[in-house]
């Protein structure tokens, strides 16, 4: 039997001119030990079709870039750069939802999962809420609680687990179209899922960069990977 193929929208480098793409080599060695079959997907119009058309599942990825000014809370907007990724990746993550195949969105990932469904973001969390937790910081763990009932704890299969932190944007406003599913101690949301599709899952922290340990979240990967079959 054919192993689900799941494409990979790649990240690039919008700090250095935005001159090269960029991926952790974790989302593709997630995919693989889950038993899927992962391919890079570059920001070029002509591969949006063949994506939609051949791919089972998508895993949308990590990122710092501007989104539209009408996706942040009033009177905000990004500090991020531009990147010719967005209009790419949100006609192929539209195209997805709209078949309903299966996608996982990560950190910037969870965030098109968000705003395609109505939801706003605050461009600097730690500026809008003074008393939230440290969320920037690469290699920094927290705990989050996931909501029980959601479809992301039936995945996980725990109430509460650490994850990793490294964003500074976040949701701010959520629609009645988006559930979270997890937040962290300080209210911030962690995860999101769209209850419309089978499998439409968002994340805030960074599951790719535990592809190499022991770690309930990787089940994310394995889930992904089993709704695509």
């Amino acid at each position: 039997m054919r192993k689900p193929r799941i494409a990979v929208v790649l990240d690039e480098n919008t700090s250095s001119g935005g001159t090269h793409y960029e991926a952790a080599k974790g989302y593709f060695l997630s995919v693989s030990n889950a038993g899927g079959v992962p391919f890079g997907v570059p920001y070029l119009s002509e591969v949006v079709d063949v994506v939609l058309a051949e791919f089972d599942g998508l895993v949308s990825v990590g990122g710092r870039f501007a989104y539209p000014d009408d996706w942040y809370v009033d009177n905000a907007c990004s500090k991020a750069p531009p990147s010719e990724r967005f209009e790419i990746e949100k006609a192929i993550v539209e195209g997805f939802l709209e078949r309903n195949k299966p996608v996982l969105g990560i950190c910037a990932g969870m965030q098109m999962l968000a705003c395609l469904n109505g939801c706003r973001l605050t461009p600097d969390l730690r500026e809008s809420n003074p008393t939230a937790l440290e969320h920037d910081k690469r290699g920094y763990f927290h705990p989050i609680d996931i909501v029980q009932g959601s479809r992301l704890a039936e995945v996980i299969g725990k109430p509460r687990i650490e994850v990793n932190t490294f964003h500074r944007e976040a949701i701010a406003q959520l629609s009645q179209a988006v559930r979270a599913c997890a937040y962290a101690e300080d209210g911030i949301v962690e995860a999101i899922e769209i209850s419309t599709n089978n499998f439409a899952i968002g994340i805030q922290w960074h599951q790719e960069l535990l592809a190499g340990i022991d770690h309930p979240g990787n089940r994310l990967f394995a889930s992904l990977v089993e709704a695509s079959s």
